[in-house]
């Protein structure tokens, strides 16, 4: 049998001759230890505080790569969240310990972003990654088999397929579990001897796998899912959990959505679009007043829609916005740019959230100062 070759790619600027290999392409998506690779060197170059074994920073280090600061020699270190600080300090020293960490919160809380950017800066590999969904095998947390080998020769170390929870153990890394939630509970329970006894038995080989130092383990779950899959007490015992609550004022929404749409903008080669902070404040007005059930001024009670309204959507409100304002506008930033997406995120079950999209556009929209043209192409795209 010939050997495996490497994919490659075309660039058809090249009249169709082979590129380098696809893997070496620029992705669209860094991880986060290689989009801050240059951020978590500096970090690790001027960091002289003691740090637990096998972490490539402090746990100090990790909360300032976390949260931003500038450092002695004037590096800046930009904020990967915009919270507060002793919540990034307690999940940080979480970590120190043997518990493993649990991140709870509403969609959109940046559960997900925090859990990718700790292990990257506590392990630098934020990839040992379990996505829970309901069909999630317990395989997937502890090993699975080749079964090509499995057939020929029978159990055996070259047959075992490791899951990324045991290569975390075997290397004394972050692993991380997506949506523990949505994994249903029988495999669930499979983390409890992992996370209790620190081992994971292989009775086909009659071995077992030991966790060397510097194992840990970050799960996310959804409190909008309780009822779903739920933790048994046992498994819950195992977690130190950390809520991550919902930006606390406007100001804090507006400073979180600006950063990350300006990171996927330039991500994504995005035209420069002049300063669109007053769109971005208005979509993070609508989404708060409407997740809230009142007004900013607190004067008048609404409905709430069905929909999350979460941080993260606003973030994917603005950002389309952007694409449409660059490409296909006059490259400002507009309300007529957002408003089909504020619609698209508000009115997710037709029949009810429409009736509560239509209030809320002709009691507050419609009377607020300066929202002429807000009001006009929301009412454009709603009819």
């Amino acid at each position: 049998m010939s050997a495996p070759v490497a994919p490659t790619s075309v660039d058809p600027s090249e009249n169709g001759s082979v590129s380098a290999p696809a893997g070496a392409a620029q992705a669209l998506r860094p991880h986060a230890e290689d989009a801050f690779a240059d951020e978590l060197a500096a970090l690790a170059a001027q960091d002289d505080r003691p740090r637990p074994a096998r972490w490539k920073l402090s746990p100090w280090a990790v909360a300032t790569y976390l949260l931003g600061g500038t450092l002695p020699d004037g590096t800046v270190i930009t904020p990967k969240y915009v919270g507060p600080r002793r919540i990034v300090e307690v999940a940080v020293t979480t970590l120190a310990t043997d518990r493993a960490l649990l991140l709870l919160g509403v969609p959109g809380t940046a559960k997900t972003w925090v859990s990718e950017h700790l292990a990257a800066a506590v392990s630098g590999d934020s990839t040992l990654l379990v996505q829970g969904t309901a069909g999630t095998p317990e395989e997937a947390i502890r090993y699975g088999w080749n079964y090509a080998q499995l057939l020929a020769h029978g159990p055996s170390r070259d047959a075992l397929v490791p899951s990324p929870v045991m290569r975390a153990m075997a290397q004394g890394m972050t692993a991380r579990v997506e949506e523990l939630t949505r994994i249903p509970a029988d495999v669930q329970d499979t983390l409890i001897t992992i996370l209790s006894e620190k081992t994971l038995p292989i009775p086909e080989l009659g071995e077992e796998v030991q966790a060397v130092r510097g194992f840990n383990l970050i799960a996310t779950a959804n409190d909008r899912d309780r009822g779903v899959n739920d933790l048994s007490s046992a498994l819950r015992r195992r977690f130190n959990t950390v809520v991550l609550p919902l930006p606390a004022t406007p100001e804090a929404e507006v400073d979180i959505v600006s950063r990350r749409v300006d990171q996927i903008g330039r991500s994504l080669d995005l035209p420069a679009v002049p300063d669109g902070i007053d769109e971005i404040r208005r979509v993070v007005t609508v989404f708060r007043e409407l997740r809230g059930g009142v007004t900013v001024d607190g004067r008048t009670k609404l409905k709430t829609p069905s929909g999350t309204l979460s941080t993260a959507e606003a973030i994917s409100v603005v950002t389309n916005g952007l694409a449409l304002a660059a490409h296909f506008g006059d490259g400002v930033l507009r309300a007529g740019d957002v408003a089909a997406g504020i619609l698209g995120a508000v009115v997710r079950d037709p029949a009810a959230d429409r009736v509560i999209w239509q209030e809320y556009l002709e009691t507050v929209v419609r009377e607020r100062d300066g929202w002429a043209d807000f009001y006009r192409a929301c009412r454009e795209v709603s009819a």
